[in-house]
């Protein structure tokens, strides 16, 4: 997207939202007119009165979409939101990377009830979106337990801390009394695969009898896999599939609460939920006559099975007061965990069994742990300054972040029973054995840890009017860390109404990401053979560890970001409103996963004609990778929102369409190493990865029509042409551009009862395929749309029935 293009193509969607609006005004019932907290910690507005751009996705929004992870569902209502669908990439299959703007999912901060969220114990390591990250798992939380989801899209880390610099989803829980809702669901695809059920119910109930309540939600579902996988033409003959490749298996359970009571003239609130989900996905297919196998025991290959089970559980519990002069105190503890347990079935160890013909066929392969504990008091109310009221928040906020990896059984990663490197055994083919459980190999004592840190941090955050027409905010924010220092960021925001019918906002402000517990203390190692035929470890190094030493990457620091946003708001009549804002969001020292660093290849005159060679071979690493702070980044986005409510006689339309356009460019690899390049360090196909692995972009456009007891919703998602090289580089394949259409009808039979029947992904669109010749060998494995990016999935055309009964 050049400079030119952008301004032309934002004109011309502007005229194409702006002609839904017609002659004729009426009064809006809308999102863009509902309140919205987030963004200002003010009296709530509405989603056109904010001075940022802030989003409001509403309980009938989520009814209609017709998916139910919350992940898809953000997906398919927000164009800044991105959930790319992941196979054969190990624990992402289940735990799916999810981003804002196209950013990084750890840039992304998600607050439950405005109070912030754990992160995952999952580090994504593979080549998929959001490689090196430890974002959300925002699947973690149930659909059933959701009121409404504020999606605020702006740099927001000097009002609520770290990770903010891409926005902040806030998810608003059910709470009040009555308003039980039993659900319950079915859904296929065309292809007679990827069965899906649900059940789940809400309630609320009274708690004495002063106001209080308790909303229970309660989910399950089970999906089947789905599986897109051609004949594997080049390893088996004849010819069959051999891959998984589409959604896994998934069983999910879900029990989540919210809850306040009326208590010595305040409220003391408590909710969080728990969730355990199992997925189970395959690994890569081992032929029969490769090393890797035993014919022994699998004679037409095999292919592994990895099965995850994500265990998620948070409760905050805090207590608000109302002070006098309009001032009110928060205090609250949040705790959450989240733990990712690997086992491998379907498996083997070569190793062990070519020692003395046994091995096990499944085994465990490690755990991973990651917990968060944050204390919080907050304090908020107006001051009387110079003839003006200027609205004051300040709080302090301690939070403690813990990471522990646990390592797998024995057999999962050890070279025969010794695990002596020095003891020769050979596979089928007469190679050095393969060590530790085909697909994915354990965690070991090695890599495991128990590590953590904390921090503390104060925040002032001030918003005054001047007048009737202009409101200015401002905030400050500094943060102090246990084991890598300090820093101060903030923020300003202006908002200027000259008329009813028009609107100016705009922001700047700085922010930071720390690096997360996950990013410094996570490692993994595995042993295969180096250039000269000796076994030697493949390592994923932790920070400050004998290999980052030595190739002279420092320890990890925080990202520092820079961003700017301006925009527009048009209310030409009570019923049509358009939004647009420009954004640019510059962040330096971003953390990233560096790529594989091997040693030179062919014969070496001196250790300085080979330094990476000499680095490695005595530390008997093969191969090595690591986080680093080697890139800066630009992103420059629009964001155009436009929305128009026609009434007729019985029936409501409301037109929608939301058009999203952003652009990452990687400006600079640096490197900190005498040894390693920028460009080593950071190579091509991982530059591909972060600039063309999202959507350049992502619109939305919709119509909800009600007539009576009946309403129909169709929404059509386009997803801009996305890139990657990671598997075929230097040959870059690309994914075109693509339109999906979902259809939604909901019928009403009394006040209790509605049956809802949808289809998504209406005319059964797939991904573009891949290049038969330029991306060999993956064609001819079986791999036929898409791998590291995968924006709308691959399982085509679906439908599904509903019914709901509320009592």
């Amino acid at each position: 997207m050049t400079k030119q293009t952008l301004p032309r193509r934002a004109l011309l969607a502007s005229a194409l939202l702006a002609a839904l609006a017609p002659a004729t005004a009426q009064e809006a019932d809308s999102n863009m007119s509902q309140v919205v907290v987030l963004g200002s910690r003010t009296q709530a507005k509405t989603a056109l009165d904010t001075a940022v751009p802030v989003g409001l996705i509403s309980t009938k929004d989520i009814q209609s979409a017709g998916t139910l992870e919350l992940g898809k569902v953000l997906q398919d209502l927000d164009p800044s939101f991105n959930f790319t669908s992941t196979f054969v990439s190990d624990g992402t299959d289940i735990i799916r990377p999810a981003t804002l703007r196209g950013l990084g999912p750890d840039q992304l901060l998600v607050l439950i009830n405005g109070k912030r969220r754990h992160q995952q114990a999952l580090v994504n390591v593979q080549q998929t979106i959001g490689r090196g990250s430890a974002g959300t798992d925002i699947n973690a939380i149930p659909l059933s337990a959701i009121q409404s989801i504020e999606v605020l899209r702006d740099g927001a880390a000097a009002q609520y801390g770290s990770d903010a610099i891409a926005g902040v989803i806030n998810i608003i829980l059910k709470k009040g009394v009555g308003n039980g809702i039993v659900s319950a669901s079915a859904g296929t695809t065309d292809e007679g695969d990827g069965d899906t059920y649900s059940a789940s119910a809400s309630r609320g109930f009274a708690l004495g009898s002063d106001g209080g309540y308790l909303n229970l939600s309660v989910e399950a579902r089970k999906r089947d896999e789905t599986n897109r996988a051609g004949l594997d033409t080049a390893r088996v003959n004849p010819p069959r599939v051999t891959q998984r490749l589409g959604d896994s298996n998934a069983k999910d359970y879900y029990l989540w609460m919210n809850s306040a009571l009326p208590m010595g003239g305040g409220e003391l609130y408590a909710f969080g939920g728990a969730s355990k989900r199992k997925g189970d996905s395959g690994g890569f297919f081992r032929p029969k006559e490769d090393g890797r196998n035993v014919p022994a025991v699998y004679p037409e290959g095999f292919l592994p099975n990895i099965v995850t089970t994500v265990q998620d559980a948070s409760l905050a519990v805090g207590y608000r007061h109302d002070l006098s002069r309009d001032w009110s105190v928060d205090a609250s503890v949040n705790h959450g965990r989240s733990q990712l347990q690997f086992h491998e079935r379907n498996s083997i160890n070569v190793s062990y069994w070519y020692e003395n013909g046994e091995s096990p066929r499944e085994a465990d392969t490690g755990t991973l742990k990651f917990e968060q504990t944050t204390f919080n008091l907050d304090f908020k109310g107006p001051v009387n300054l110079m003839g003006g009221e200027l609205f004051v928040a300040a709080g302090v906020e301690w939070r403690r972040d813990n990471y522990e990896i646990e390592a797998g059984d024995p057999v999962s990663y050890q070279y025969g029973r010794t695990n002596n490197p020095a003891i020769i055994i050979r596979d089928q083919t007469g190679g050095i054995a393969a060590s530790g459980i085909q697909g994915f190999p354990g965690y070991t004592p090695s890599t495991a840890v128990d590590q953590g840190r904390h921090n503390t941090s104060f925040y002032v955050d001030l918003e005054r009017k001047f007048g009737p027409d202009v409101s200015v905010g401002a905030a400050v924010r500094h943060e102090r860390y246990s084991d890598f220092g300090n820093t101060t960021i903030g923020k300003l925001n202006a908002r200027w109404d000259p008329s009813r019918s028009l609107g100016v906002r705009g922001s700047v402000s700085t922010g930071f990401r720390a690096p997360g517990v996950q990013q410094k203390f996570y490692s993994s190692v595995s042993t295969n053979l180096n250039s000269a035929g000796v076994l030697t470890e493949t390592l994923t190094a932790r920070e400050d560890s004998a290999v980052t030493r030595a190739f002279g990457i420092a320890p990890l620091k925080e990202e520092t970001s820079k961003s700017a946003s301006i925009g527009v708001i048009l209310r030409p009549t009570t019923t049509f409103s358009l939004t647009a804002d420009v954004y640019r969001t510059k962040i330096d020292d971003r953390i990233v996963f560096s790529s594989t660093i091997s040693p030179e290849s062919g014969a070496c005159a001196t250790p300085a004609a080979c330094p990476i060679r000499a680095i490695l071979d005595p530390l008997r690493v093969g191969q090595a990778q690591f986080f680093t702070n080697a890139i800066d980044t630009s992103t420059t986005g629009l964001d155009l929102v436009a929305q128009q409510t026609i009434r007729g006689q019985g029936s409501t339309l409301v037109l929608s369409g939301q058009l999203g356009f952003n652009k990452t460019e990687v400006k600079a690899r640096n490197s900190q190493s005498p040894v390693l390049t920028g460009a080593q360090l950071f190579d091509d196909a991982q530059v591909t990865l972060i600039e063309r692995g999202q959507p350049r972009k992502h619109h939305v456009v919709s119509a909800d029509y009600t007539a009576g007891a009946w309403n129909v919703t169709g929404r059509a998602n386009y997803f801009g042409e996305v890139q990657g090289q990671g598997f075929t580089a230097p040959f870059v394949q690309t994914w075109e551009a693509k339109w999906i259409v979902d259809l939604t009808g909901r019928y009403t039979f009394n006040k209790s009862l509605s049956l809802s029947a949808g289809i998504n992904n209406l005319f059964d669109t797939y991904p573009t395929k891949w290049d038969p010749v330029r991306a060999a060998p993956f064609p001819q494995l079986g791999f036929t749309y898409c791998w590291e990016t995968c924006p709308f999935g691959m399982n085509g055309r679906t439908a599904y029935v509903k019914a709901d009964y509320t009592f």
